[in-house]
């Protein structure tokens, strides 16, 4: 077993106790509140919640060490996927210590690999180490990590013998993927410097049996086409010397990429030269046009995360801690009898309806929804303007009204201006009352604009109301039946002069009026958040 954060469980026992002394002062200052209302309520408090605060410290020592991350054990892990069959093959050989590339053809071919590791996530991968002879490092695996894992520590003394055989690594890749059962297409990528020890035509051999058997060869050059001495260093890389043969004569080593290039051709593949910059690119831009297929493996998991156990028993023994306690108890008792009132949630018939799309039944629906609900100033509202769409206007009357005693200013202001174009529809449609109408729609519209003074569609409908109503009768001191004239000597303009107009004036000291008012209002509000009471002139 092991953590992730090692120091959360030393620190587990101090927040164990933090939480216990935080829940001895939470019942230390119960107590005393319980004194403070007699004698017999403070026995009663200290002989409750004793080892209350013991359980909020075992809660917060078992939290603290799942969030510690312990891991241990083992877990099979299912994997699938549309997969290729790809063989990685790495030359482990001294000639690949050579430092004609940075920072060394093996350590190169490596990071090149790693790099293929990491768009490869759903192929099944293999990985070939070869010198004097080849090894089988993983199988064909769905499990990149694994493949990983080994690459990661390639080195040329992990081989028995030394020289380079092309030949037994290319009929080992070979074998290994024609007993692929599983996936698409298969393909061997071969990291290599090309100075083999075996003869050449056993290699081109090799290769044409590839061809034969249907395996993709790509072959990745590594390298300078120049010699160079193959350095020699001690364990923590400084420079030694360089590899002496037998005679003490200093080993020199070229990439030979005519031999890969005869091997590639024999292979029907591709050579990726040295001096491709990103070799990686290049033979995943190979691997992508090959055919995928389903491929099912398993992988075995060590030191799982096991988290979720110290999670689980924290929260059980707060569950327990929770249910012991009254008031849980109690809110349980009260959850338990309120469950069947929950009426108020299921979907009524108004949806039904709503969705058939008939207006008149929605609209009575909705009216004997909110008859049933009398303090519900919302159910009134949606009623009234059901029932305004339905066009009955009589029953929209009735809910508006209700609706527009609400204290909420928003539903308020909306059933008084739903309200003031139910009389503008009323009157249009009933001759005899449409003064009476008209006056109506006129109070409710600006009762509708002191609470909401910038809606221009409220003050356009006060404003068509007022037009509709009939003038005030003459002034029977005027004589003649002349109207007065308007406030500014300005004479009435040809508008003013038919029988139900509103001039400009008038309709501007309308509006005034109501900005007036509004400001009034707005005055009012704000003296009452200050707490200030309003002023009053002496009356003398």
């Amino acid at each position: 077993m092991r953590f992730e954060w090692p120091w959360l469980l030393w620190a587990a026992p101090l927040v164990a106790l933090l939480f216990v002394g935080l829940g001895a002062t939470a019942r230390r200052a119960r107590i005393r509140a319980a004194d403070a209302w007699g004698v017999a309520l403070g026995a009663q408090a200290r002989g409750l919640g004793r080892r209350s605060a013991l359980g909020l410290g075992a809660v917060a020592l078992v939290a603290t060490a799942a969030a510690a991350g312990p891991r241990f054990g083992r877990q099979e892990v299912d994997l699938e996927s549309r997969a290729l069959n790809v063989v990685l093959a790495v030359d482990i050989s001294r000639s690949m210590l050579a430092e004609d590339v940075r920072p060394n053809r093996l350590q190169r071919s490596v990071q090149e690999a790693r790099r293929l590791l990491q768009d490869a996530t759903d192929d099944r991968l293999a990985l070939i180490a070869f010198a004097g002879r080849s090894y089988i490092l993983t199988p064909l695996t769905l499990d990149a990590s694994a493949v990983q894992l080994y690459l990661d520590h390639l080195d040329p003394d992990i081989a028995s013998e030394g020289g380079t055989d092309l030949g037994s690594v290319l009929r080992q890749g070979g074998e290994l993927l024609t007993a692929a059962s599983q996936g698409g297409d298969r393909a061997l990528v071969l990291f290599t410097d090309g100075e083999g020890h075996d003869s050449l035509p056993v290699a081109v051999a090799a290769a044409g049996r590839l061809r034969a058997a249907g395996v993709t060869l790509i072959i990745v050059a590594e390298g300078g086409a120049e010699p160079v001495r193959l350095p020699v260093r001690d364990s923590v890389g400084a420079l030694i010397g360089y590899q002496r043969d037998v005679d003490g004569s200093e080993v020199q080593s070229r990439a030979r990429e005519d031999n890969l290039r005869a091997i590639a051709n024999a292979g029907g593949g591709a050579l990726i030269q040295s001096d491709v910059r990103d070799q990686a690119a290049a033979v995943r831009g190979i691997l992508e046009s090959l055919e995928r297929r389903p491929a099912r493996d398993r992988r075995v998991d060590d030191l799982v995360p096991r988290a979720w156990l110290g999670a689980l028993l924290a929260f059980v023994l707060l569950l327990i801690h929770s249910l012991s306690r009254r008031s849980a108890a109690l809110a349980g008792v009260a959850l338990v009898l309120t469950v069947g009132s929950a009426g108020a949630q299921r979907p009524v018939q108004t949806g039904r309806t709503l969705g058939a799309g008939a207006g008149t039944e929605v609209a009575r629906e909705l009216l004997r929804t909110a008859q049933r609900r009398v303090t519900s100033d919302t159910a009134w509202y949606n009623a009234g303007t059901a029932a305004l769409q339905a066009g009955d206007l009589p029953g929209a009357r009735t809910a508006l009204v209700a609706a527009a005693r609400s204290l909420d200013p928003e539903l308020r202001f909306r059933a008084l201006y739903n309200l003031g174009l139910t009389g503008l529809l009323e009157a249009r449609g009933d001759s005899t009352r449409r003064d009476s109408l008209l006056a109506g729609a006129v109070a409710n519209l600006r009762e509708a604009l002191l609470l909401r003074p910038g809606r221009m569609d409220a003050k356009w409908n006060l404003e068509l109301a007022t037009r509709l109503r009939p003038p005030p009768p003459s002034n029977p001191r005027g004589g003649g039946g002349t109207p007065p004239p308007t406030q500014g000597g300005g004479g009435n303009t040809p508008e003013s002069t038919r029988p139900g107009a509103l001039s400009r004036a008038e309709a501007e000291r309308i509006l005034a009026s109501v900005e007036q008012a509004e400001r009034g209002v707005r005055e009012d509000q704000v003296r009452r958040r200050r707490g200030l009471t309003a002023r009053t002139a002496r009356d003398w």
